[in-house]
């Protein structure tokens, strides 16, 4: 039964706080009050709810830099200063109990950099006072505890400007040498307390490190990595729910990550892509991120993370309210970031030209299969592979009857079809239908072509068209048992891409040349839409539909990184993919959820891609203010 809402719609309802969405997954970034200092960076902050948290020490101008010794507290409405360290310090750690009145601030650089403390001092919401020192001096240490009676200090950079794996334990007056991290790091940062907490990410030269270490009092294990490694970041919470934001990946980023003790989530971004922030401060549900250094200079605004409670108004997204407050009018959206593709699973066989079942199913659920890659002898160029992705890793499976390449693929992981093909081998008419367990050979095509493209979003319902030699306009469509000719495209072409179903598809770009023109399906016809920014030939598409879709990627003549996205009126360029390559497989997914796999890279390799690209469109729920 459907619910009034549904039939209804929403009223306008009269409110002095906005709405909130329910859980992590929904939880939101909002604007928090700016700190004093309007250029910090590196300081150490901590809190335990983004109402109560403290922001100390860091670095200000440069250069030269300023290394700070002045200290801030926050009570959820405004920063206010508060007594400053002994010993200005940046690029430290530290602990902290509720409500940030007991925190401890150790390690950090005091000088020009490079330079390491062991210094430490404990803070009683009043006054620093200097405490025993570590055993070892270091900077870009991580912390966790939860008082300054009970801390750890982990990992870091040591004089001679090498990571260290060390770690120390404070028991309120001392510190002592207790088990070694697994993998040295400096700027990775902690969370928990100090008997059950982690160690996550960091720089470990040269790179920025994933690595997520569970600490259980005794010793440290190696867990589910981030799903993007990063230093100088901000996180909280506890080893079964925590969160990390921001940081260096090199470049700074936005991107925020939830922790259920056993994966990480990506969840809503900063407003603010920023490193070197406070340490953040809070749990999963109340977390605060604040100064830190953006693309292009230091700054001073605090975000604070916050999901519903239970006595809170909850978010439905268009919902339309008064903020009587403040007499603003405001609807709840959720409202979309900007894209980017990152590196997913490598294929077990490098190869390209090869097929795939496309669909909406995005970066979880996937099939590639058959492809090319030179060898020796020229008889084993083509290749039968089958490999199945499960959001992570590739799997080989069954082989195709007939090695092929540059044929169409479309449908699911459980059933679809591989149509035509012929790159070094004689072009074919052959098609395969897939269960799930194994192909069968099946009703062929009419026309035996190559270098052709498919789309279709199960293996009982699908459209294949254009191909050569010579190039065709031809296109067919399957109905999971037989082939019927249809319309033509209007301008003949090989090598183009797909994307959608047999009832709604694109065909984009393609050759000879490189093309712009791009051609819309709605059951009957094709029709000449709005061109491609960029002419491009061995592109690939995704999207389920004539709107939604992407086209990613090709030869141009040059073999371009190019994203651009469909929204059912006009082309948009978008993010680049990672790795500049062409004549991959078609892709799976939607504009905002995609996976290529496989290819070719400028001037040919000699075994064909391995890489794997995942595209995501973050998004957030949000309350908006209604403008004119």
């Amino acid at each position: 039964m459907a619910e009034y809402k549904a039939i209804h719609g929403f009223t306008v309802q009269n409110r002095t706080a906005d709405t909130k969405a329910t859980g992590i997954p929904g939880a939101s970034w909002s604007s928090g009050a700016d700190l004093n200092r309007g250029l910090s960076v590196n300081m150490q902050g901590a809190g335990v709810s983004n109402t109560a948290a403290i922001a100390t020490g860091g670095q200000t101008g440069g250069p030269p830099y300023v290394i700070q010794a002045k200290s801030e507290q926050y009570n959820g409405t405004a920063w206010s200063e508060v007594a400053d360290l002994n010993l200005a310090r940046t690029a430290a750690a530290g602990a902290v109990a509720s409500p940030s009145s007991n925190t401890l601030y150790f390690s950090g650089g005091s000088g020009p950099i490079p330079s390491w403390s062991a210094t430490t001092e404990a803070w009683d919401n009043s006054s620093w006072t200097e405490v025993g020192d570590l055993n070892s001096a270091r900077n870009g240490a991580g912390g966790i505890g939860s008082s300054n009676t009970s801390a750890i200090c982990i990992s870091g950079e040591i004089p001679n400007n090498t990571q260290t794996v060390n770690v120390e334990e404070y028991n309120g007056s001392s510190w002592t040498e207790i088990a070694n991290v697994n993998d040295a790091r400096r700027y990775g940062v902690g969370l928990g307390t100090a008997s059950s907490g982690l160690y996550v990410g960091g720089d470990n030269d040269p790179g920025y490190a994933a690595t997520n270490e569970l600490w259980n009092g005794s010793s440290w294990t190696e867990v589910g990595d981030m799903n993007t490694g990063r230093s100088q970041f901000g996180t909280g919470g506890t080893t079964t729910d925590g969160i990390v934001a921001g940081g260096r990946i090199p470049a700074k980023t936005a991107n925020t990550e939830h922790w259920d003790g056993s994966t990480w989530t990506e969840v809503a971004n900063l407003a603010v892509a920023r490193s070197d922030t406070n340490a953040g401060g809070g749990v999963s549900t109340s977390f605060l991120i604040a100064g830190g250094a953006n693309a292009t200079a230091y700054v001073a605004s605090t975000e604070e993370f916050s999901a519903a409670g239970p006595t809170d108004s909850i978010i439905n997204t268009g919902q339309v309210f008064y903020r009587s407050d403040t007499g603003d009018m405001k609807v709840t959206l959720n409202v979309l970031g900007t894209g980017a593709w990152a590196t997913g699973g490598n294929l077990n066989q490098g190869r390209y030209a090869l097929m795939s079942t496309g669909g909406a199913t995005g970066q979880t659920a996937a099939l590639v299969f058959g492809g090319y890659k030179p060898s020796s002898p020229p008889a084993n160029d083509e290749h039968a592979v089958t490999e199945q992705y499960n959001g992570s890793s590739w799997t080989e499976i069954a082989d195709l009857n007939t090695a092929k390449a540059g044929g169409a693929g479309f449908g699911t992981t459980t059933a679809a079809v591989a149509a035509g093909g012929g790159v070094a081998t004689p072009i074919v008419d052959l098609v395969e239908s897939w269960n799930g367990v194994s192909w069968t050979e099946v009703a062929e095509i009419t026309t035996a072509r190559a270098e052709l493209a498919g789309c279709g979003l199960s293996g009982t319902a699908g459209i294949i068209f254009a191909g050569k030699s010579p190039d065709k306009a031809l296109t067919e469509v399957w109905n999971g048992a037989g082939w019927t000719e249809v319309g033509d495209l209007n301008t003949a072409r090989s090598n183009c891409g797909g994307a959608g179903s047999s009832t709604a598809a694109l065909a984009i770009g393609g050759a000879p040349g490189q093309k712009v023109q791009v051609e819309s399906w709605n059951g009957t016809a094709w029709t000449e839409i709005t061109e491609l920014n960029a002419a491009r030939s061995d592109v690939a598409g995704t999207g389920s539909g004539n709107s939604g879709n992407l086209a990613v990627g090709g030869s141009a003549p040059s073999i371009v990184a190019s994203t651009e996205n469909w929204n059912g009126s006009s082309w948009t360029e978008v993010g680049d993919l990672s790795v500049v390559k062409f004549a991959f497989a078609q892709g799976s997914g939607t504009n905002t959820d995609a996976l290529l796999a496989g290819g070719a890279t400028p001037g040919g390799s000699p075994t064909g891609e391995v890489t794997t690209e995942e595209w995501t469109v973050p998004s957030t729920v949000t309350n908006t203010t209604i403008t004119d």
